[in-house]
């Protein structure tokens, strides 16, 4: 989605809602990029490791979800209320704080839109997200009265409705795969409930994103190599945080069978991969021409050539490419939690690999190219964390480090931003891997 995607009402302000993946700072972080390189004016007003709100001028194209690697849900804000209201009228069981909430659903206008969607019987659904853990445990009895609550309101509206809860207390989310197959998103029928600390903001999901596309480029292409495989979720996160966009260039200069540059060709971006390994060049060759007959894309532009690293420049020229997204190696396949002794000889052995890397990427590229790449992340078994000290190397060949988070995209009035804007990059660990991901991003 380019910028005729996004459709711009100078006269209005969206707010708009953004459920977040399980590395909430990473989904944050693509966000940010992915609004910048689309030249969209936003301000974030609200964070949690659960959701986010923005406020722009810009109506965000439904197709954005397909862009994003990192959010679950978008949401149109349409009602914004005081938390300790839900909480009276939801845990605390306050007839009049209930009947106050009814009255402002009535007025945000949630209800009328399901019935202006909905063919005969009414279904919806919603879902609860909580900042405050101590409320975790209650989010599906507040699901269940919150859902009482629109059923009773879509009563007085003369339509008969079912309401799609759980008996669980403290399941209170339909997920993303139910919520598509309900048909929820095209009947304006899921309700996002997120209460934070003092605010809590009432939406109506009109986008969701979809695993199963995920899945498929996943696990369907016909070339595999799951040891080392980067999901494809990770690698659409990356290509935002490189602010790529249709028609510039992207190199991947260790494709591997190709998974980064499957995301940035659905963005109809020019892709370049290399890699030292012959059996890598082949399957990723495949996997591209497997993707364009899958997704009926026509006019790409790509190609992969068998390269070292360390010759880079010299494979495909100096200042050609706008964008540069790889992992390296990171390392070997651990059975074990490795010694801090242990953690700190892998990194020795993989530094002239990256510093070698970093000198050629700086080659390529052209002023004002991103660089984002992964390094290895190890936590010891003392608990100690051992990285690869890449960012001196990159900034004494001229490398601008770059933040994935600024203060000026913020709402002054919000607190503890500190924490994030101080942040050099950002981290991926996955539960079944002893060598989590490091990302940083670097301008040219």
């Amino acid at each position: 989605m380019g910028l005729n995607s996004l459709v711009i009402c100078c006269f209005l302000m969206f707010s708009l809602l953004f459920i977040s993946g399980k590395n909430w700072q990473l989904s944050l972080a693509e966000l940010i990029a992915y609004m910048q390189a689309r030249q969209v004016n936003f301000e974030i007003h609200h964070v949690s490791k659960e959701f986010f709100t923005i406020q722009t001028h810009h109506a965000i194209d439904l197709k954005a979800i397909e862009e994003l690697g990192g959010t679950i849900k978008i949401g149109q804000i349409m009602l914004k209320i005081s938390s300790q209201q839900i909480k009276d009228a939801y845990i605390k069981q306050d007839k009049q704080a209930e009947k106050q909430i009814a009255e402002a659903l009535e007025k945000s206008g949630i209800v009328s839109q399901i019935v202006e969607h909905a063919n005969g019987k009414v279904f919806f659904g919603v879902s609860v997200y909580l900042e405050d853990k101590q409320l975790k445990s209650r989010a599906g009895e507040i699901q269940r009265l919150f859902g009482s609550a629109v059923k009773a309101k879509l009563a007085e509206c003369g339509r008969k409705a079912r309401f799609m809860g759980f008996a669980n207390k403290a399941k209170g989310q339909l997920s993303h795969v139910e919520v598509i197959k309900k048909g929820l998103v095209e009947n304006k029928s899921e309700i996002l409930v997120c209460i934070g600390r003092e605010t809590s903001w009432i939406a109506t999901t009109f986008a969701v994103h979809n695993p199963f596309e995920f899945q498929k480029r996943d696990v369907y292409k016909p070339r595999q190599r799951k040891i080392f495989g980067m999901p494809p979720r990770l690698a659409k996160i990356m290509i935002n945080l490189s602010g790529c966009t249709e028609g510039k260039t992207l190199l991947d200069a260790f494709c591997g069978v190709g998974t980064v540059l499957q995301e940035a060709l659905l963005i109809k971006a020019d892709v370049v991969g290399t890699d030292i390994n012959s059996w890598c060049v082949k399957a990723t060759k495949d996997n591209l021409e497997w993707l364009t007959q899958e997704y009926d894309l026509r006019n790409v532009d790509y190609q992969v050539v068998q390269s070292n690293v360390h010759f880079l420049s010299r494979k495909i020229g100096v200042e050609n490419i706008d964008c540069i997204v790889s992992e390296p190696d990171l390392g070997p396949a651990l059975r074990q939690i490795p010694t801090t002794p242990y953690a700190k000889k892998i990194i020795k052995k993989l530094v002239p690999l990256f510093f070698g890397f970093i000198e050629e990427a700086y080659k390529v590229l052209k002023c004002g190219g991103t660089l984002v790449v992964v390094t290895p992340y190890i936590v010891t078994r003392s608990k100690q964390i051992v990285t690869m000290p890449i960012g001196e190397k990159a900034e004494n060949i001229n490398f601008m480090r770059i933040k994935p988070f600024n203060s000026e995209f913020f709402d002054k009035t919000l607190s503890n931003i500190d924490t994030l804007t101080d942040l050099e990059s950002l981290i991926e660990v996955d539960s079944r891997h002893l060598i989590g991901r490091e990302i940083h991003v670097f301008r040219k």
